[in-house]
């Protein structure tokens, strides 16, 4: 957000447990490029206040009554209401990855503090869904390992080489440095290119993989062994 007349990000918070959900509000409104607009208990309120307000971003907890916050994430993404930015405690537990198949575009660790919440909402708010790169490149490399099934919607076991065939050779490049769980402005510096032009290149490949997110463009790029150059 830059400039005077930027618009503020406005944030959705969904998070069940009050206490924890009034220090996450005081945080975000202490920011000036920051607008709470709602504040959701559950799942579903969560989903309903999305629909009305249409945030930029959704602060979703995980585990939350009436409807989890994975299956309150594949509403809200399916719908392409908002980006969703999931708190966890980062058990790398089937909720994690349930989240990240739905579509979340991040993740934040519980314990957080003020500053690294506002940097993940702002990260987020921008387009780059990677957060955190060390936190980021354990959850890829854990989800790409071989494991027992883990029963989310569009969960494939073993991805199809082929579905790399619609990519252009850029395209595959910019592909294998998400797998390394690089921003953009990382990867215009490791492939000698604008950062305009990566946005334009992940925002293609998302679409021509019928990804919802660059973190699932990441898992496939480690699950299928595309390296960056």
């Amino acid at each position: 957000m830059t400039g005077a007349a930027a618009q503020p990000i406005r944030v959705l918070v969904a998070e069940d447990q009050s206490a924890v959900r009034a220090g996450l509000v005081l945080i975000l409104r202490s920011a000036p490029d920051v607008e709470v607009v709602g504040e959701a208990v559950d799942g579903e309120e969560a989903v309903r206040l999305a629909r009305t307000l249409r945030p930029d971003l959704v602060l979703m907890d995980i585990q939350m009554p009436r409807l989890d916050g994975v299956s309150a994430t594949r509403q809200v993404v399916a719908e392409q209401l908002a980006d969703v930015l999931v708190l966890t405690t980062f058990d790398l537990d089937e909720y994690v990855f349930g989240a990240l198949r739905a579509g979340a575009a991040g993740f934040l660790l519980k314990d957080s503090d003020a500053a690294a919440l506002l940097t993940a909402v702002r990260t987020v708010a921008s387009g780059e869904g990677l957060i955190a790169p060390a936190v980021t490149r354990r959850l890829i490399a854990e989800f790409a390992r071989p494991r027992a099934a883990v029963r989310t919607p569009r969960c494939r076991e073993t991805p199809d080489p082929a579905v790399l065939d619609a990519l252009t050779p850029r395209e595959r490049e910019v592909l294998g440095c998400l797998g390394q769980g690089l921003s953009n402005a990382d990867i215009a510096l490791r492939l000698a290119m604008a950062e305009a032009t990566v946005k334009t290149h992940v925002s293609r490949l998302l679409a021509k993989l019928d990804l919802r997110s660059r973190v699932q463009a990441a898992v496939l790029a480690q699950e299928l062994g595309v390296d960056a150059p």
